[in-house]
Order: structure tokens, then C-alpha cells, then sequence
């Protein structure tokens, strides 16, 4: 399904980031007679060639992926239009593309939801302040706060790689980066945790507006919207199988293992490549017509160029860069699409990153609270595609506002109720139940919406600034807790993502955009569309 620039030096880059990464692996080895507690041990030499390795490693990738004429790519690739078949069925190449990047989404969300598992165990080895512990010096918040602002920065940064090397390439570069910054779990000193978990961060942020983009270009119209937001729907599967992990593996390999799944995971997604084809946008933009043509007759897709525009204005969508999202036409739907990343951010990195450490705090041991999260999303899976439906086959605008809604008044309910349902177990799942499938919704419809709200020029970027807003509501709220050295309550967090939930619903009522059953071409962001 395509290749890249300078295949020699991306395979010799990724050959060397394995190898360093495997060469940290004998000191997290050495440790297992102290129950893989490696706090205070000084770095041996294999880890000291394997981060020479990786650092080496990674400039030959972004050297094998880097096009040239670089300079030149974005201007290009804005001037070429793709038009999906709107009336095609799907077609197996779609059914595997789908199959690919839903395995894709899972293995990145599983990345910073990592950081609710690890928290408390890295609180313990280090000795530093959380509410177990309230008597340490550094607070352990610094750890997610440090992975948060990673895919934050990754966000934003993703949206400008897009159109440099490629959606194929980035996503490529993505798992090399997941692969590498596994070696988290290796790490002696918690300043160096703090750091790869930024690096790891960064990874995990641009991969999905990367995918989401990628599939609104390449999914007939009728089957686009409920797709995409099932695929979004994939946090709660992460949210499983990262909890499983954590029940399963930690009480034995303690919370490193976590971090050190990430190398089978990244060179997984790195192999998946081969089934995910590049932008045809982006191989014709770089010359590769022939290979841009079969990409288009695989997925039942036509292209034309844009037709010659003048200058670019306040209204127009050509308008260059991230500030093109606040022009005049798209201000309102920005405008909604950031409160409600805003709200999404702070559910996932509020909420549900404190719960197990909440949930301690109410006597639940963090074993059992795993549990607890795991089977509460489990229950949430069927809602999911309940939400995919409504999506697709109702209202994208009136789903986003109705889920908003509901997960606005759950959190309420969870933030007066919590104390006192902590102590019964089946309680305490219904209760979790609507938060818990709220964050996933809300994630996957903000993915969704996110790519088809804008036109083309704009996709990549609208589908990053949402992700990276999201972000930016974990960034503040992890903030906010190193400052204070606590971790906050319960009813904090629920109430902190509850009030912009209730506030994008209006937002979206009143700005947001329909997007079922109309092309790409045909949305136009700043117009609420008669009823459908």
C-alpha cells in the first residue's frame, strides 16, 4: 500500500530503536528478585547503547519518511480535491482499513490511560506525595502531567506532520515512537520516567486525528459518521484490556510492565502499516500519480483538482494554518467543538485517570477497583454502538448534544452519590456505567465530528486542534493537582468535566453543524441545516 522516501534508512532506524529498546530490558530483569523494584540503581551499559541507539534510531526514521521538497508538500497537497464514491458499498479494502485502524485507536488509547495504572505503584516505589503518601516531597502528579502535556504537544504537532510525510508516515512514526518509548518501564530514576512519558505522550497524542482523518476521506458518505464513531467507541475497549493488564500482570511484574508492553504494541502497529494506505491527496501531491490511482480504485474513490481561488479571506476556508479553524465561518462550530473537547479532557484525565486512585481512597483496594473500572466498561461496550447508531442513522448534531447532556447530569449524580455507594460493589458499578461510556462516546463523536465538520485544507488540523484541546483540559486539571500536591477528590473531578459537557450541549444546539448524510464538500461549518 505504498512505501516511503528513503525505505533503507526507515528500516535500518526502526532495526536500531528494537535493539536499543530490547537493551534496557536486563536491568528491569536483574531486578526481579526485588519484585522489579528499580528505584536508586545507577544505568548499566547496555541501557547506555540502547538510548544511543534509539536517539540515532528515530533521526534515521524521520530521515527514511522526510519527502523531498518538503518546503513545498503543504501548499501542494491543499490543492488537490478527493471525492469519495458517495453511493459505493463497502468494499473489502474498507472492511481491512477498518479492521487495521480500529486495532490502531485501541493500541494508542491504552497508552495514556496507562497512566491511572501506574500512578499508584510509582507513587509507592519513589516515595513521593499522593494521598497514600501525603508526607512525600514530589508530588507523583508530575508523571501524568508530564504524558498529558505529551499528547497535547503530539496533538498539535500530528496535524502539521500530516501533510510532511505523510498519513502512512506518521502513523509509522507513531509506533516506532510507541516501541522506543516503552523503555519508560526500565527506568531507575523517576525524572527519567517523567521524562519518556512525555516522549511516549507525544506519540500517542497525533496518531488518532491522524486515523480519523484518514477514514473520513475514505469511507462512503452513508457509512462514514456511525463508523468512525464506533471505532472511537474502542477507548472503552482500551479501558478493558488496560485494566485487565493491570489486574492481571502488576501484583506480579509490578506496574513497569505496563510501560514495557508498549514495545510489542508499537512494532504490532508498525506491521499493520501494510494495510493502511497513504493519502491519496498526499501521493498525488508528491508525484506517485500511478500509485495515488490504484490507492482511489481500491477504495471506489474519484479525484479532481481544485479549481483555481483567489486569495484566501477572513471567511474563507483556505485560510493557512490552525488560525483558518477562527475564521469567520467555522468560529461557531470551533467554538462548540472546543468546549466539548474541553469537557472530554477533563472526564478522561480527571475522572476516570484519578478513579483508581479515588477509589482507593474510599477502601476499595486498587486490585478490586481495577475490577470495578473493567467490569463498569465492559457493561458500556453495547452503548457504544447504540451511539454509532444514533450517529450514522439519526443526527450527529442532536447525538452529540443528547450524550453531552446525559453524561453532564451523571457526573452530578456520581459527584452527590459516590460516598455513599462506594462500599457496595454492584452500586457503584451502575453508577460508574454512564461516566464511564460518556467518556468513550464523547471521545469517539469528538473524533468523528471533528473530521467531517471542516473542509478539506482545514480536516488534518480541525481533527488536531479537537484532539489537542482535549488534552489541554488533562494538562490543566493534572496542573492543577502539582500545585495543590493532591490529587483531587472524587466529586472534584466529576463536577470539573461536568459543567463544559452542559455547556457544549448548548454550544452544538446552537453552532454545530449536521454532518449525517451530506458530502465532505457539502458541509459548511458556521450553518445549522434545516431538519433533516
Amino acid at each position: 500500500m505504498g512505501s516511503f522516501a528513503r525505505p533503507a534508512f526507515f528500516w535500518a532506524g526502526a532495526a536500531a530503536c528494537t535493539a536499543g529498546a530490547l537493551l534496557h530490558l536486563p536491568m528491569y530483569l536483574h531486578a526481579r528478585h526485588m519484585g522489579y523494584r528499580m528505584a536508586g540503581m545507577p544505568v548499566d551499559t547496555p541501557m547506555l547503547i540502547g538510548m544511543l541507539l534509539i536517539v540515532t534510531g528515530v533521526a534515521a526514521v524521520l530521515r527514511g519518511l522526510l519527502p523531498r521538497g518538503a518546503d513545498a508538500l503543504r501548499r501542494r497537497v491543499a490543492s488537490v480535491r478527493v471525492r469519495a464514491v458517495d453511493d459505493a458499498p463497502l468494499r473489502p479494502a474498507h472492511v481491512a482499513l477498518l479492521a487495521v485502524l480500529s486495532l490502531a485507536v485501541t493500541i494508542d488509547v491504552m497508552k495514556p490511560m496507562t497512566l491511572s495504572f501506574v500512578v499508584p505503584g510509582v507513587a509507592r516505589e519513589y516515595g513521593l506525595a499522593s494521598p497514600l503518601n501525603p508526607g512525600g516531597d514530589v508530588p507523583v502528579s508530575w508523571l501524568p502531567l508530564s504524558g498529558i502535556a505529551g499528547t497535547m504537544t503530539g496533538s498539535f504537532l500530528w496535524g502539521w506532520l500530516g501533510d510532511r510525510i505523510g498519513r502512512r508516515g506518521s502513523i509509522l512514526l507513531a509506533g516506532v515512537l510507541f516501541a522506543t518509548t516503552a523503555v519508560c518501564g526500565a527506568m531507575p530514576s523517576f525524572g527519567w520516567n517523567v521524562a519518556m512519558c512525555f516522549l511516549m505522550g507525544t506519540a500517542a497524542g497525533g496518531l488518532i486525528p491522524i486515523a480519523f482523518t484518514l477514514l473520513a476521506e475514505t469511507v462512503p458518505q452513508r457509512h462514514r459518521g456511525w463508523l468512525m464513531v464506533l471505532i472511537g467507541g474502542n477507548v472503552t475497549v482500551a479501558y478493558v484490556l488496560t485494566s485487565w493488564l493491570a489486574a492481571t500482570l502488576t501484583p506480579t511484574y509490578s506496574w513497569r510492565i505496563l510501560w514495557l508492553a508498549g514495545l510489542p504494541t508499537g512494532l504490532l502497529l508498525i506491521a499493520l502499516n501494510h494495510w493502511i494506505p497513504e493519502s491519496p491527496r498526499y501521493l498525488l501531491a508528491t508525484g506517485r500519480t500511478e500509485e495515488a490511482r490504484r490507492v482511489l480504485a481500491r477504495y471506489g474513490s474519484t479525484v479532481r483538482d481544485a479549481p483555481a481561488v483567489a486569495a484566501p479571506d477572513e471567511t474563507g476556508p483556505a485560510r493557512p494554518g490552525y488560525r483558518g479553524l477562527f475564521a469567520t465561518a467555522f468560529r461557531g462550530p470551533t467554538l462548540a467543538l472546543t468546549v466539548l473537547a474541553v469537557g472530554a479532557g477533563l472526564m478522561s484525565y480527571g475522572f476516570q485517570m484519578w478513579l483508581p486512585t479515588n477509589l482507593g481512597r474510599l477502601g476499595i483496594a486498587e486490585v478490586s477497583s481495577d475490577r470495578v473500572l473493567r467490569d463498569s466498561a465492559l457493561i458500556s461496550l453495547p452503548l457504544n454502538l447504540l451511539t454509532a447508531l444514533l450517529y450514522g442513522l439519526w443526527s450527529s448534531r442532536r447525538t452529540v448534544i443528547a450524550l453531552a447532556g446525559l453524561t453532564a447530569a451523571a457526573l452530578v449524580a456520581l459527584a452527590v452519590l459516590a460516598e455513599t455507594a462506594a462500599g457496595h460493589g454492584l452500586p457503584l458499578r451502575l453508577l460508574l456505567l454512564v461516566p464511564l461510556w460518556g467518556i468513550s462516546a464523547t471521545a469517539a463523536v469528538l473524533a468523528a465530528y471533528s473530521s467531517e465538520a471542516y473542509p478539506t485544507p482545514l480536516r488534518a488540523l480541525g481533527t488536531s486542534w479537537a484532539a489537542g484541546t482535549s488534552k489541554a483540559g488533562g494538562v490543566a486539571i493534572l496542573g492543577l493537582s502539582v500545585a495543590a500536591v493532591a490529587v483531587p477528590p472524587l466529586g472534584v473531578t466529576a463536577l470539573l468535566g461536568a459543567v463544559p459537557l452542559a455547556l457544549a450541549a448548548v454550544a452544538f444546539a446552537l453552532y454545530g453543524p449536521e454532518t449525517r448524510g451530506r458530502r465532505l464538500d457539502e458541509i459548511v461549518p458556521g450553518q445549522v441545516p434545516a431538519r433533516a
